[in-house]
């Protein structure tokens, strides 16, 4: 995307967007956010532009962006550039989407060396992270809860890559979807040896329907992560390498079985 002027007044609507913004030295330049960024501290106290589904178009516009960050679920992008707004549409629901996104990211910013080494480091990272895995754990099946709803992350999605590169195997097939919402049946069907996930939907794993007799709630085989470490694992961002690591603890923690 080529720009008439510097880049200098960013504002994001994805908390991997403002994460990707800092990462490639341009914290400085942000004048608002959406109201899920939380990284880094910096941008705690910047305003808030609502999220997703309400974007405040009006408070956007008088921020005076000459650049809005957006993914394609948002709402915001046809009416901010009716309004003469600059956007830049981005997607990271892949590894690969990630680092296109940083590549395009880069270029609209003046730094593709920048987003080279980046990619470069969160490749390394996950290498790293896959080499810290106990061979006790690689190949055991793992269901990845995201959200309330059992709301799971598939294998074909960014988080499924990242505990398939850790050698775990997703019982959650991507024919249903990046991030379907499954019957519940599906793991007595296929029941999970680990089960990952916010500690705040899963803390009452027995309560659903059978599910007391899988292997992973027995055994106690369960990382439950609070809401830090979950913003962690489900941002697409240039923490993934990071959030690998996190999970690589986390599973080492866990009870023998």
């Amino acid at each position: 995307m080529a720009q008439a002027q510097p880049v200098s007044r960013i504002v994001t609507l994805a908390p991997s967007l403002t994460e990707a913004v800092c990462a490639l030295g341009h914290c400085a330049q942000l004048v608002g956010t959406d109201r899920h960024s939380t990284w880094p501290a910096s941008v705690v106290a910047l305003p808030k532009v609502g999220g997703l589904e309400d974007a405040q178009i009006e408070r956007i516009v008088t921020l005076r962006p000459n650049l809005v960050l957006l993914g394609p679920r948002s709402r915001a992008g046809e009416r901010l550039q009716a309004l003469g707004v600059p956007v830049l549409m981005l997607d990271a629901r892949t590894h690969a989407d990630l680092k296109r996104m940083l590549v395009k990211l880069g270029e609209a910013l003046g730094e593709p060396a920048r987003a080279a080494e980046l990619i470069a480091r969160l490749d390394g990272e996950l290498d790293a992270a896959a080499g810290r895995m106990p061979a006790a754990l690689r190949g055991r099946s793992v269901y990845v809860e995201v959200g309330a709803g059992a709301s799971a992350a598939s294998d074909k999605s960014f988080i499924g890559e990242t505990v398939a590169k850790l050698g775990l195997v997703n019982v959650v097939s991507g024919e249903l979807g990046l991030f379907p919402k499954i019957n519940p049946e599906l793991l007595l069907r296929r029941p999970p040896d680990l089960i990952i996930g916010p500690r705040a939907t899963l803390t009452n794993l027995s309560d659903r329907p059978g599910w007391s007799t899988l292997p992973a709630v027995r055994q106690q085989q369960l990382c439950l992560l609070d809401t830090e470490r979950m913003d962690l694992l489900s941002r697409p961002g240039p923490r993934l390498g990071e959030a690998a690591h996190m999970l690589v603890e986390c599973l080492k923690a866990l009870p023998p079985r």
